[in-house]
């Protein structure tokens, strides 16, 4: 059996797309390395789109290319994942307030929380998750809103691939989203933007707790 070949305009899309799904369902782990030859060989491809590739991974900020190290899966720690989170806390609640407040249809996040459910290993599970985030703010009816939560969607899954590995908490986080979307889809769109705020906040918190010392710092300003 013979392998049909990529065609030459999409083969750096092709290996993005391979890249990205290895990285976002955590068969490539923060820290490791990813060697242009090795990854070539693996996709069947020359160097050249995969370097192209690894480029537009590191502009997302999904690796980190080093003078020294090359190339690396970014790594993840407390500070890179509240600020991420953080974006998320101040865009993402108002974002699906204004969606429900337009009547959207909610129809796409209905099936990626069903996907998800459904689900039958860690990354088709996670993969549905991200698709249901961005199918409560996609509708929420600015573009540009909608383009600035995309551009932290990848490393907010990058973060999560990292904290359900250390910790599962896949039916505590199913049980929230049932929630939001109950609400999004009775129309209260305070309720549901709370919900997803507090959703967001708390999975942070508990993946990433705060020292002592810094929350209480925090607390006083």
């Amino acid at each position: 059996m013979t392998s049909v070949p990529v065609p030459i305009p999409s083969r750096t899309q092709f290996v993005l797309d391979a890249i990205k799904h290895r990285i976002l369902t955590g068969q490539l782990t923060p820290g490791q390395a990813l060697v242009e030859t090795e990854l070539a060989a693996q996709f069947g491809v020359s160097k050249t789109p995969v370097r192209e590739a690894l480029k537009t991974l590191a502009g997302t900020g999904l690796v980190v290319m080093s003078q020294y190290k090359g190339v690396t899966v970014r790594m993840v720690d407390a500070d890179m994942a509240r600020e991420v989170y953080d974006v998320r806390l101040l865009l993402e609640p108002e974002a699906l307030r204004r969606a429900v407040r337009r009547g959207a249809s909610l129809d796409a996040a209905r099936d990626a929380l069903t996907r998800a459910d459904d689900a039958t290993d860690t990354a088709e599970r996670s993969l549905a998750n991200r698709d249901f985030h961005r199918a409560l703010y996609l509708s929420c009816g600015n573009p540009l809103l909608g383009r600035m939560l995309d551009e932290v969607r990848d490393q907010a899954a990058l973060v999560s691939a990292v904290a359900w590995a250390a910790s599962p908490s896949w039916e505590r986080e199913a049980g929230e989203h049932r929630e939001i979307l109950r609400l999004a889809l009775d129309g209260d769109a305070d309720g549901a933007a709370r919900a997803l705020h507090t959703h967001i906040a708390s999975f942070v918190d508990r993946a990433f707790p705060r020292a002592a010392g810094q929350a209480g710092q925090e607390g006083q300003e």
